[in-house]
């Protein structure tokens, strides 16, 4: 049996939380402790049904909670665009954005609808060209960034020569490749905000391993049925070996909530292996550490999503 893992997150009433990917799993446990600590949540998601019942789901467990869904395909850069020009129209400042979404391993290579491998165009780049399309209302909310990577960023590299993987296909170098540019994109922004004094403080976080949906059965990715992954996984789970959804929830709520958290750091299961246990700050892994990657990440995704920024 696994025990009872949790964490204390300090009052947010007053204060607005965006946070990707919050349709079920991870991301829903994120915004049903983050509704339960008084903020207003906005779901961005790319199901408007899945996204209603999830917010349903979150107003029984937390009563009177402000909670709303926006519509986001992280996978097409014009739905991240109306987004972004919705929420910056509305001109309310962010105080929490917390890039959750993910897609992983599909079965076969997929593109994004604009051309890019599934895994990196949604993974790195929407979340990216979504952060830099709010940056007026990070500004504003002088706001706390925290990206989710994932524990495949701690081996592999970013594939320079073939962001895309078009000529050699690997599905789990490109998933790691996406994870590693998270967690570069998440210390360039921290570094930018810092030197031109945007007031934004980014930072990272991992689940570990947990039980989620991941690598569940998706047919609208292709995955008809669930991954033997996946069921290995519920059962290491169920005996304490790795952690569950809720635990998996909550370095990316140290991350984004914790008093002493900052930018820069990097926040993970702290049992063996990163694979569950209490959160805890961590150290960067090898691929995250270089600056010159970071900085030449963003200035080849900025080309990728057509879109520039003063620094």
């Amino acid at each position: 049996m696994a025990r009872t893992i949790d964490i204390e997150i300090p009052d947010q009433t007053g204060r607005i939380a965006v946070i990707t990917g919050a349709s079920d799993g991870i991301g829903l446990v994120i915004a049903t402790r983050l509704a339960r600590a008084g903020a207003e949540v906005i779901m961005p998601v790319r199901n408007t049904a899945k996204g209603e019942k999830a917010a349903e789901r979150v107003r029984g467990l937390v009563p009177g909670a402000k909670i709303a869904t926006r519509a986001l395909d992280l996978s097409s850069l014009d739905s991240v665009a109306a987004l972004a020009d919705q929420l910056v129209g509305e001109g309310r400042p962010i105080d929490l954005l917390v890039n959750n979404a993910g897609v992983m391993t599909p079965p076969s290579r997929q593109l994004t609808e604009d051309g890019f491998e599934l895994q990196f165009g949604t993974n790195h780049l929407g979340h990216f060209a979504l952060t830099l399309g709010l940056l007026p209302l990070l500004r504003q909310g002088r706001a706390r960034v925290t990206h989710q990577t994932s524990i495949a960023a701690r081996s592999g590299a970013i594939n320079w020569g073939d962001l895309n993987w078009e000529r050699t296909y690997d599905v789990r170098k490109a998933y790691s490749q996406s994870k590693i540019a998270v967690a570069l994109f998440a210390l360039e922004l921290d570094q930018r905000s810092a030197v031109a004094g945007w007031g934004i403080t980014s930072n990272l976080s991992h689940p570990g391993v947990s039980p989620t949906n991941l690598l569940a059965a998706q047919p609208g990715m292709g995955r008809q049925r669930d991954t033997g992954s996946v069921r290995l996984i519920r059962l290491l789970s169920r005996v304490g070996v790795t952690g569950t959804v809720d635990s998996a929830a909550l370095p990316a709520l140290l991350a984004a909530t914790g008093a002493d958290s900052r930018g820069s750091e990097f926040y993970g299961p702290s049992g063996r292996s990163n694979l569950g246990g209490a959160p805890a700050r961590r150290d960067l892994w090898t691929p995250m550490r270089n600056p010159d990657d970071a900085r030449r990440l963003w200035d080849v995704s900025e080309g990728l999503v057509g879109v520039r920024f003063p620094v």
